[in-house]
């Protein structure tokens, strides 16, 4: 089992700082630096990633846009929403990006086993579908062989600002929720479980 990770519940806070902090650790982090995982919300934000081709930007103006640096292309993110960022060394793990994508999907779709939900992930389209509705986002940023950014899933909140986009430039996709698919957990407990097969997933020895 790898390391212990220090683990940063932030409640919620505003995107671009947060980005900011991530970039200046992964910027200061040294070889001997301890990987982090940061659970948080956001304020509302639409965040536009580095693959901004032919993107739709959205169709209200209420709402900032933020244009960050990790991949994939334009997203929501709200309150109600769980949000676990992984600032990790990725050599010093033996691990590359797509081991770490498909451990942040088999997370999500382990959390929703547990309610009995049928989930999946999409090999061409990151992230976690049920019912051929999206539920959980991902994006990832790598610098000198460590990661930042991290994952997003649905949980109790206002779908609604995703009608503005075509949410990961998918036009037509449709989203979802745990509460729309009956799964009555707190933002809280959510984070809990969703860190709990997080950590497993990845190899960390950690209780939570």
């Amino acid at each position: 089992m790898s390391k212990i990770p220090v683990i940063r519940h932030l409640g919620r806070t505003e995107f671009e700082p947060t980005w900011r902090a991530m970039q200046n650790f992964t910027t200061n982090r040294t070889s001997e630096t301890p990987d982090e995982i940061w659970l948080t919300e956001h304020s509302p934000v639409y965040t536009l990633g580095l693959n901004r081709k032919d993107v739709r930007m959205p169709s209200r103006d209420d709402i900032h846009v933020v244009n960050t640096d990790r991949g994939g292309k334009i997203t929501y993110h709200g309150p109600g929403q769980s949000i676990i960022y992984v600032l990790i060394d990725l050599k010093r793990k033996g691990i590359n990006v797509r081991q770490l994508v498909s451990a942040m999907e088999n997370s999500v779709v382990a959390l929703l086993q547990e309610a009995n939900i049928d989930a999946a992930s999409k090999t061409d389209a990151p992230g976690v579908y049920v019912q051929e509705k999206k539920i959980a986002s991902l994006g990832l940023r790598l610098k000198k062989e460590c990661c930042y950014h991290g994952l997003s899933l649905n949980v109790d909140m206002d779908l609604s600002p995703f009608n503005a986009i075509d949410p990961c430039g998918y036009q037509g996709l449709e989203v979802t929720q745990l509460k729309s698919l009956g799964v009555d957990l707190t933002q809280t407990e959510t984070a809990t479980k969703l860190l709990k097969y997080l950590t497993k997933e990845l190899g960390y020895s950690i209780s939570i």
